[in-house]
């Protein structure tokens, strides 16, 4: 069984969403054969709690505005380091980097088939660590020269 065209086209505009909205890393995974409770996963991440808010935000109205779309289940805001949108069709989860890091979906997910994204959602692609990269090189502010 594959993902259906409904889910691929939430896939895909929610990754455009995701992108606009300047995320890190945007996957999908056709997770259609291994679970039955949904057909796609779509994996995004930023490098705080705002940013994480806001691209969940900018995926919930896009979704709902160009597919009439809305989610059965938002969980996560509370501290918004993981949310996740439960549209049925997909799940949508929008993760701190850290969290990103720790709790590694990807690796869960590897043996499943990743789904073709838009351009824009394909260049987020190593954006994470090039961020925490730049982040890393970055001097203090403080006047005793300490690093973050």
């Amino acid at each position: 069984m594959t993902a259906t065209d409904r889910s691929l086209e939430l896939i895909h505009t929610a990754a455009q969403a995701a992108a606009d909205k300047l995320a890190h890393d945007v996957i999908a995974y056709d997770v259609s054969d291994v679970l039955s409770i949904t057909d796609a996963f779509l994996l995004a991440s930023a490098p705080n709690d705002r940013q994480v808010k806001a691209i969940v935000d900018e995926i919930e109205e896009r979704l709902q505005k160009d597919l009439g779309a809305k989610p059965v289940r938002r969980e996560g805001d509370r501290e918004s380091r993981w949310i996740l949108l439960d549209y049925v069709d997909i799940v949508v989860h929008v993760q701190h980097s850290e969290e990103r890091v720790f709790y590694a979906l990807e690796r869960l997910w590897k043996d499943c088939p990743e789904l073709e994204l838009p351009a824009d959602a394909k260049a987020t692609r190593g954006k994470a660590e090039e961020h925490a990269r730049l982040q890393a090189t970055e001097p203090a502010d403080e006047p005793d020269g300490e690093w973050r």
